[in-house]
């Protein structure tokens, strides 16, 4: 049985909550229009750019299998709520690399440091050259034209490589880039670009638009192994990085959370 005070507490919540629901897109309307000046005023963000994909069954993976499946669990119509079951590729998409992936000592995607998952954006822009050679690569020569033009990488930075090749993801075939004999092309870093990072920098983060941190044509994964063999983690799949500045943007990645896992599509936005 209720006591009479604790009904009327009740009751006087639910009509707060009313009078609340009532005035929310007023108020929502009021703090939009608050936080665009203040944010200017404080030199904070003026644009968001998601920088994530889309994950559908048929985006191009490294591999031959399904980026994603989902198998309905409950209809609305039948169960008055919709669900899915969802059995996903790590490795798919827009999708983080655990240093686990590639070595076994490494953290696992639920040990990364949040911390460094809220970090400054570098992006080195080789979409020309990518247009030109899809099996170019980026080197320290390109890692030091950025450095001269705009300072020291900023700590705890991620370092994204800007080839364009987004505009292929709706592709499998394009994708991939594969020739005749299954070998893929498409752009990626150099080993001793990633070396330079780790001895000249405090970068927690490799970030491409394609496939893989190495370009397609490795069998080594030599960036692989020395990156996330140092534990650091990589970021492959990345959309709209051509829409950010090669400096001054925050990255921010919504890596998974399951324990053990090797990585797993994020959402990531800057």
């Amino acid at each position: 049985m209720c006591d009479a005070h604790v009904i009327a507490t009740v009751k006087q919540r639910l009509l707060s909550r009313r009078s609340f629901l009532s005035t929310a897109p007023a108020l929502a309307a009021a703090s939009t229009l608050a936080a665009a000046p203040l944010a200017q005023a404080r030199g904070g963000p003026q644009k968001v750019v998601d920088l994530t994909h889309t994950l559908t069954e048929n985006f191009p993976t490294f591999g031959r299998d399904r980026a994603v499946s989902l198998k309905q669990r409950s209809t609305f119509d039948r169960d008055g709520q919709s669900s899915f079951y969802v059995t996903l590729n790590e490795h798919a998409g827009t999708h983080i690399d655990a240093p686990f992936h590639f070595s076994p000592d490494g953290m696992t995607v639920d040990q990364i440091p949040v911390g460094q998952l809220v970090c400054p954006l570098v992006v080195i822009d080789v979409s020309s050259r990518a247009g030109r050679n899809p099996d170019t690569a980026v080197t320290p020569d390109d890692l030091k034209a950025w450095r001269a033009r705009n300072g020291d990488f900023p700590p705890g930075c991620c370092v994204a490589m800007y080839s364009g090749w987004e505009r292929r993801a709706n592709s499998n075939r394009r994708f991939r880039n594969a020739d005749e004999d299954g070998v893929m092309h498409f752009p990626g870093f150099h080993g001793e670009a990633a070396k330079m990072l780790l001895e000249e920098s405090s970068a927690v983060g490799l970030a491409t638009d394609t496939l893989s941190i190495d370009i397609g044509a490795s069998t080594r994964f030599e960036v692989h192994y020395t990156w996330l063999g140092a534990g650091r983690w990589g970021l492959e799949g990345v959309a709209n990085l051509g829409e950010l500045p090669s400096k001054g943007a925050i990255m921010i990645v919504g890596a998974p959370v399951w324990e053990g896992g090797s990585g797993g599509p994020s959402r990531v936005m800057a």
